[in-house]
C-alpha cells in the first residue's frame, strides 16, 4: 500500500532522527575499549617519545588505554599502512609526520591515498640539528664542512629511511656545501642515534629531540639548528646562520589521524581530547624540553592538519622526483 506523501516524511525524517541520535549515543559513549595508537617508527624515536606522552594524557582525557604499537619499516610506510587498512571506528590512530604522511607518496607507490585518512590534529613541529660524533676532526660547522670537502664519498651520514626528512635535508646539505657523502639508511632515528653515539656513523641531520638529551650528555657533538632563532632549551648550540651556512632552514611537524572513514563526532572527540592534552603545563615543558614547539590552536583542527598535509604534498613530491630518489 502506498503511503500518503506526508506520512512517508514523517517516517523518513523519524527514521533520520533516530539515526542520527543513535550515532549521538555512540559517540558518547566512545571508547568503550582501548585504543591503538600505531608509530610507524621503531622504539626511543621522537614519534615514540610523542606518542607515548600524548597516550598518557589521551589515556586520562578518555577513560582508556592507548596501547602503542611500533611498527616500523620503508620510512615509516608499513605502520602507516596498518593503519590505512584498519576500521574507521575510532579504535585505531595513526601518528606521523611529514616523513610519514607526505614524503613516502613521493617515494613508494602506495596501495592507498595519504589523503584518505581522517586528519585529526597537528601536534607539534621542531627543526632539525646538524650532529657528529665525538671522535669526528670537527667541532664547528665550518670544520665539519671543510672536513667532508676533504674527503669526498668517506663520510657516512645516518637517516632514518630513504626520502625521509633528514634524507632530504642531507641532499640539500650537499648541494649547499658542495660536499659528497655515503646516506646509510635505518628503521628509525633510534637505531640510527644509536650508531652515531657507538662512533659507527659519523653525523646525522635529524630532528633534534632525538639528540637533546645526548649533547646535554656530551654523547655526541651538535653543530647547528636548522632554525632561524637559537633553542631555548639549548641556547648554546648556533643556528646554521651564525655558524656559516645561511639560509640552511629544515623543520618536522608531527601529527595524528585516524583511517578514512572514521566518523566525524569521534574525530572530534579525539580533537578536543588531543587539544585538551597539548593544552595542559606538564606536557608542554616536556615538549619543550624535547625541543618540540606546540602549533598555535587554530593550527590544531583537522581542517588545518590536511591543508599542511597537501601543501608539503604539492612542495616535496615533484623535488623528490627531480632527485631520483629511489626506494630500497
Amino acid at each position: 500500500m502506498k503511503l500518503p506523501r506526508r506520512q512517508f516524511l514523517q517516517l523518513v525524517t523519524g527514521a533520520a532522527a533516530l539515526a542520527a541520535l543513535s550515532h549521538f549515543a555512540w559517540a558518547q559513549a566512545y571508547p568503550t575499549h582501548p585504543i591503538t595508537m600505531i608509530v610507524p617508527f621503531p622504539a626511543g624515536g621522537a614519534t615514540d617519545t610523542l606518542a607515548r606522552l600524548l597516550g598518557e594524557r589521551l589515556r586520562a582525557k578518555l577513560g582508556q588505554p592507548i596501547v602503542i604499537e611500533n611498527v616500523a619499516g620503508a620510512a615509516g610506510g608499513i605502520g602507516v599502512g596498518r593503519a590505512a587498512r584498519a576500521a574507521g571506528d575510532g579504535y585505531t590512530l595513526s601518528i606521523g609526520t611529514l616523513t610519514t604522511h607526505a614524503l613516502i607518496g613521493g617515494l613508494y607507490t602506495l596501495p592507498f591515498d595519504l589523503l584518505d585518512f581522517e586528519p585529526i590534529a597537528q601536534l607539534a613541529s621542531e627543526p632539525l640539528l646538524i650532529v657528529g660524533k665525538n671522535s669526528l676532526p670537527a667541532n664547528s660547522l665550518k670544520e665539519l664542512i671543510t672536513f667532508l670537502r676533504a674527503h669526498p664519498d668517506t663520510a657516512s651520514v645516518g637517516i632514518a629511511g630513504v626520502g625521509a626528512a633528514g634524507h632530504l635535508a642531507g641532499i640539500s646539505f650537499q648541494r649547499e656545501t658542495a660536499t659528497r657523502f655515503q646516506f646509510v639508511p635505518y628503521r628509525g632515528n633510534g637505531p640510527a642515534t644509536q650508531d652515531l653515539v657507538a662512533g659507527q656513523i659519523d653525523f646525522m641531520i635529524e630532528p633534534s629531540s632525538n639528540f637533546q638529551a645526548l649533547v646535554r650528555a656530551g654523547s655526541i657533538k651538535a653543530f647547528a639548528v636548522t632554525s632561524k632563532k637559537r633553542f631555548t632549551v639549548a641556547p648554546a648550540i648556533p643556528t646554521a646562520d651564525e655558524a656559516g651556512l645561511p639560509g640552511f632552514y629544515s623543520s618536522l611537524w608531527y601529527g595524528l589521524w585516524a583511517p578514512k572513514a572514521t566518523p566525524k563526532p569521534l574525530i572530534d572527540k579525539l580533537n578536543t581530547a588531543v587539544t585538551d592534552a597539548l593544552a595542559d603545563p606538564g606536557v608542554q615543558k616536556r615538549l619543550a624540553d624535547l625541543g618540540l614547539e606546540i602549533p598555535p590552536p587554530d593550527q590544531q583542527t583537522p581542517e588545518a592538519l590536511i591543508a599542511l598535509q597537501r601543501a608539503e604534498i604539492e612542495k616535496w613530491w615533484p623535488i623528490i622526483k627531480a632527485a631520483n630518489i629511489k626506494a630500497e
